[in-house]
């Protein structure tokens, strides 16, 4: 249990997972691939007054735990494990996605913001 704990680099989990989100508010935006990806996911934009609370709640506390986890491991020189654990989880993501039918580029584009988030997170890592 003190593997999750020691040596973690908190600032930088924090920071991580603070700079992903808002990276996620560049991809989804409307002007950038937010409009086809919607489209493509079957939801509708709307203003901010209307975004989903729950789902951008879920969506900040699963940045936190994955940055968490990239730190434990680098903390414990494992950080391939946390690549690893990503690119796995950025492929069953991908798999739902197409089993609830997502487009392709939906789900490319969901798959791809995991994948830059996994580099946003590495980078702050690095230099935290």
């Amino acid at each position: 249990m003190g593997a999750l704990f020691t040596n973690v680099g908190w600032l930088g989990v924090i920071v991580g997972a603070v700079a992903s989100f808002l990276l996620g508010w560049v991809v989804y935006l409307p002007a950038t691939f937010g409009r086809k990806w919607a489209e493509g996911s079957h939801v509708q934009l709307g203003a901010a007054s209307q975004m989903p609370l729950d789902a951008m709640g879920a969506q900040a506390l699963g940045l936190l735990l994955m940055s968490w986890v990239l730190a434990i491991c680098r903390a414990q020189n494992l950080l391939a494990l946390g690549v690893l654990a990503t690119l796995a989880f950025a492929a069953l993501a991908w798999s739902g996605a197409t089993f609830s039918q997502k487009s392709l580029y939906a789900r490319n584009v969901d798959a791809g913001y995991w994948l830059a988030s996994l580099v946003v997170m590495l980078v702050v890592q690095a230099l935290l």
